[in-house]
């Protein structure tokens, strides 16, 4: 895994940064920790910390081993370090005079002669195994936890960690009470094949291991840098001015969220120049129920019998108030003042281009004279059928010899002797042709052998 400035290669390490996979920005590694001692010069090499930190499963776990070789390792260096019964591989997370520093954090001691060695910078062989054990881990969570229901064990199998060797693995489960797992682990052990070691975590670390999102659109603190998780409870949230909204204030663990505490003493200092004993003042409507503190502009809220609305009154008038009742003293008005906001009000801009905001009312108009043109086109597909009949009933009362649009080509047929129409309604009322040649119908009758010469041709009435 490599942040998207060091790009990794084909052999696993980032070509960006040159460092061997300890990544700047700090998204190669899960909680990983900025080296501000890296380029301290050395006055004496051999007072230098012969510890280093490991780091297990991408960051989710971190130990110190000692390195008595005194081999120079750089951050990000994928070691071999002891085991249970064999060897484990992980990754070099800090070095140097750093490493102090986080032991005395952790309250570990740098001479602990129980503290594991590293062994050797990991070969081929030994990062083959490794990954072999690690694909192994998705499916040991899905058996564990088959089992644990079998056995009827009030437990959860959280993660299961694989030694690189497969000697040994390690069962993280979470569980709100004591668990009897002894004949748990036999069937694991005859299952798996492996040593069994069961850790009990709680449902943060959980949330750290398993790692997310949260609702501020950042990955979680617990999987990033946060290691210390102290107890939260809802007097946070009423200090800070918070609903009390069980969804709102809980994070994916289930519990309350760690960020309540971030601002909590900020609260609690601005909290001390705010009248005590204020919650209820009485004035001549009645009495005012504190409803919120404003600790950003001084200003205490609250609301009166006879109406919903809630009234900003500064500090001092609520003291002055308060100091009142205390002597009997009922005063007329709650003094309450106008919030104004110094935000600037944002005007609409009259264009709006292709990046910037798109007005709605603008898609409404469209919509409305898209509608309206519906309604026009419907409006004069109706009115056609109508103009139809009209003109039909028209043409059927026109002069002429014009009735049902074909009155004229019974009597040309008549006159004509054997004339046809065709199925032309306009020629017998066009002038051009009529008074081009008015003797036109006249002298056909005149004809003898004009219908007589017709049926002697057998091909005449055929179409071609």
């Amino acid at each position: 895994m490599s942040c998207t400035s060091c790009s990794t290669s084909s052999n696993g390490k980032p070509g960006g940064c040159k460092s061997n996979g300890g990544c700047s920005t700090g998204g190669c590694n899960r909680m990983n920790t900025h080296d501000w001692l890296r380029n301290l010069p050395m006055s004496d090499v051999a007072s230098a910390c012969k510890v280093m930190e490991v780091s297990f499963s991408q960051g989710t776990r971190k130990d110190f081993y000692r390195n008595p070789n005194l081999q120079l390792y750089e951050k990000g260096d994928l070691i071999a370090v002891e085991g249970i019964s064999g060897f484990d591989v992980g990754e070099v997370s800090l070095t140097g005079e750093i490493v102090r520093l986080q032991m005395k954090k952790r309250n570990v001691k740098e001479d602990n002669p129980e503290m594991k060695k590293v062994l050797r910078v990991a070969t081929d062989r030994d990062i083959e195994i490794w990954k072999q054990n690690k694909a192994r881990e998705p499916e040991a969570v899905i058996r564990s936890r088959a089992i644990a229901r079998q056995l009827k064990l009030d437990m959860k199998i959280s993660q299961v960690e694989m030694q690189a060797d497969g000697r040994k693995a390690t069962f993280f489960y979470i569980a709100d009470g004591r668990v009897d797992f002894r004949e748990l682990i036999k069937v694991y052990a005859s299952e798996f094949k492996v040593k069994v070691e069961m850790r009990q975590i709680g449902a943060r670390q959980e949330a750290g291991k398993v790692g997310g999102i949260g609702s501020c659109g950042r990955e979680l603190c617990c999987s990033t840098w946060l290691t210390d998780f102290k107890s939260v409870n809802t007097a946070a949230a009423r200090y800070q001015n918070l609903s009390i909204n069980q969804t709102k204030l809980s994070g994916q663990c289930g519990r309350l969220k760690c960020c309540l505490n971030y601002e909590l003493d900020t609260y609690l200092d601005a909290l001390q120049h705010f009248p005590d004993n204020c919650d209820v003042i009485q004035v001549a409507k009645g009495n005012a129920f504190l409803i919120k503190k404003d600790i950003f502009k001084n200003l205490m809220w609250y609301t009166l019998p006879d109406s919903t609305k809630h009234y900003p009154v500064p500090i001092e008038t609520v003291r002055k108030i308060k100091a009142q009742n205390q002597q009997g003293i009922i005063p007329d008005e709650l003094g309450a003042v106008e919030v104004t906001s110094s935000k600037p009000k944002e005007e609409e801009p009259e264009f709006v281009e292709l990046v910037g905001q798109i007005s709605l009312k603008s898609l409404d108009k469209a919509a409305d004279k898209k509608r309206q043109q519906n309604r026009n086109q419907n409006q004069q597909r109706g009115q056609r059928p109508q103009q139809g009949n009209q003109q039909r009933q028209q043409g059927g009362q026109q002069g002429g010899g014009q009735q049902g649009g074909n009155q004229q080509r019974p009597q040309q047929r008549q006159q004509g002797g054997g004339q046809q129409g065709g199925g032309n309604q306009q020629r017998p009322n066009n002038p051009g042709r009529q008074g081009g040649n008015p003797n036109r119908n006249q002298q056909r009758p005149n004809n003898p052998n004009r219908n007589q010469q017709r049926p002697s041709n057998p091909n005449e009435g055929k179409d071609k």
